[in-house]
């Protein structure tokens, strides 16, 4: 007789009690499709990217235009995930960010900085973002120094995906906003 392994599966309502009870104080954790997810730690050129590439982005756009949240968690209700991605570009909303995180309709963007969590940030993720219709997601490949863009969510995926190491590129929310993919690699 064979048995297979079964995991549990947990609702954003019982990550936040656990969060609330302390029970997960100290783990860097994510809940990605109802399973708590270790999260690497952040070795030193994915914690300076990822600063300085959220104070780019912040200053290149402006604070009445977007809200720059850095390793901040956003809930996605339909898969049961709470992410952290390294930089989500959201809608300033101030204060209703007390009440909730940003919903994938409060997203413009997400960018996660990879090294040793690429694997999961261009598989799960990518299809925990593109299901939940968040229109544009980049990775950040930090060891091959190159961008991984992907657009148009249909379906549980992106429907384009290019990688870049030069160039310009212009976020879809803001066709207006120039940034040097070197900018980001560099």
């Amino acid at each position: 007789m064979t048995h297979s392994l079964t995991t549990a599966k947990w609702t954003l309502e019982q990550y936040h009690q656990m969060i609330v009870a302390g029970i997960l104080d100290g783990q860097p954790v994510e809940l990605l499709n109802g399973e708590i997810v270790e999260m690497p730690p952040e070795g030193e050129p994915h914690a300076f990217y990822s600063h300085d590439v959220a104070k780019y982005i912040e200053h290149l756009l402006g604070e009445d235009r977007v809200t720059v949240r850095q390793g901040k968690p956003i809930t996605i209700p339909s898969s049961n995930s709470e992410p952290e991605p390294d930089i989500a570009v959201v809608q300033p909303l101030g204060r209703e960010y007390l009440r909730h995180h940003p919903y994938p309709e409060n997203i413009f963007w997400i960018i996660e900085f990879s090294d040793s969590s690429l694997r999961k940030d261009l598989e799960p993720k990518a299809k925990i973002y593109a299901t939940a219709g968040i229109p544009e997601y980049w990775v950040v490949n930090l060891q091959a120094r190159a961008l991984v863009v992907m657009r148009d969510p249909v379906n549980g995926n992106y429907q384009s995906r290019i990688t870049l190491t030069e160039g310009t590129i212009y976020p879809l929310a803001f066709p207006d906003a120039s940034i040097a993919v070197r900018r980001l690699l560099d």
